[in-house]
Formats: structure tokens, C-alpha cells, sequence
């Protein structure tokens, strides 16, 4: 258990140095985004979204934006039916292709809302509606701060259910060990190269 609670330090430790030089290192990129997302449609230049964190924990999440302004109010509402959804801006597109809208959250990560790896942060409504509403087999998955990445995503993206991922999640945190980490932070690189499973071939993508 000691060394479980050395690594979960060395963990935030790793997370806050990472973040903060990620954050000066891609500070160029972040601008050029942040003006061609204003120039090629109308609203703000982030979306923030209410999502569950650690112990069940409120907190906003960052994001760029990606589609329309009020988009889960057009179309499909809350499910994003893949690529060719026309609520997704221009700039969206190649952001989300390349994963550059979820790069914003390296400020969640500094904050300590976040961890560079772990369970990603659900909306407050859904899968469940709020933390409480949770099986308490799945609440495990909430012990831990939640990622920008994590063993779901490297293993199954959006190409399964939820119930599949939360098991993914509590398989993380029962096993978590700092080695864990940077396999699934080197699988990220290389899916998002890859380009894989960025929609579920059968299920269709939430917003946000």
C-alpha cells in the first residue's frame, strides 16, 4: 500500500511538470488554434462542460470547441453521429481527428483536477445521473483523479459500451503503478497517429 500511495505522488508530481512544460512547449500551437477556431464560425473559443472527477467531485472540464454554439439543442442532441455531423465546425473536423481539442485539459491537470492518465471524467448525466446513481462496483473507477487518457482508451476508445469502459477504468485503478502509466501514455501517441476508434463504428459518439 506504501508504495501504491509513493507512486500515486510521484504520479502528481510527474502530472504538474509535464503539463507545465507541455503547456509553454505548445503555447504557439495553442494560439494558432484559438484564432483560426474564431475566424471560421461564431462563439467562444473553449467549451466547458460540468464532469464528475475524483470521489465524485464537480469540476469544469476545457476543452476547444469543436461544433456550434448550443449544438446538443440541433441535430441529434447529445450524440455525435461521426465525422460528417454537420454540427462540427471546420476547425472541429481536424481537431478532433488529431485529438488537439482535448489538449486544453493540461490546464485541468495543473489545476489538480485532473491526471495526465486515468478513468476519463464523465458528464454529471450520463452515463448515470450524477455520482450516486452509479453501481457501487463503478464507483471504484472514481478513486482516483480522472485523464486526459486512460486504459479504456488505448484498449477500446469509443468502439464499446460504457459499462465496458467503467471496467476498464476499475481495472486501472486496482492495478495502477506508475509503469502502467507511461505504457498507456506511449499506446495514446501512437493510436492518435493511427487515428483509431476516434468514432464507435456502431455506436454513436457523445458530445463533448
Amino acid at each position: 500500500m506504501k508504495g501504491q500511495e509513493r507512486d500515486l505522488q510521484r504520479k502528481r508530481i510527474f502530472d504538474v511538470c509535464v503539463s507545465l512544460f507541455a503547456l509553454l512547449f505548445f503555447a504557439p500551437l495553442f494560439l494558432w488554434i484559438a484564432v483560426w477556431i474564431k475566424v471560421t464560425s461564431e462563439g467562444p473559443v473553449f467549451f466547458l462542460q460540468s464532469r464528475l472527477g475524483k470521489e465524485g467531485k464537480e469540476f469544469k472540464i476545457l476543452k476547444f470547441r469543436t461544433m456550434v454554439v448550443n449544438a446538443e439543442q440541433l441535430g441529434t442532441g447529445l450524440k455525435v453521429e461521426g465525422d460528417f455531423d454537420e454540427r462540427i465546425t471546420k476547425a472541429g473536423h481536424f481537431l478532433r481527428r488529431t485529438s488537439l481539442d482535448e489538449l486544453p485539459q493540461l490546464l485541468n491537470v495543473l489545476y489538480g483536477d485532473m491526471s495526465l492518465v486515468g478513468p476519463r471524467p464523465p458528464a454529471t448525466y450520463h452515463p448515470y445521473e450524477g455520482y450516486e446513481r452509479y453501481p457501487e462496483w463503478a464507483k471504484k473507477r472514481f478513486a482516483m483523479r480522472p485523464g486526459i487518457t486512460g486504459l479504456a482508451q488505448v484498449k477500446v476508445r469509443n468502439s464499446a459500451t460504457w459499462e465496458e469502459r467503467i471496467r476498464y477504468d476499475v481495472k486501472y485503478v486496482e492495478r495502477f503503478h506508475l509503469a502502467l502509466d507511461m505504457r498507456i501514455l506511449f499506446c495514446t501517441v501512437r493510436q492518435v497517429i493511427k487515428k483509431e476508434n476516434i468514432y464507435a463504428e456502431k455506436q454513436k459518439h457523445h458530445l463533448g
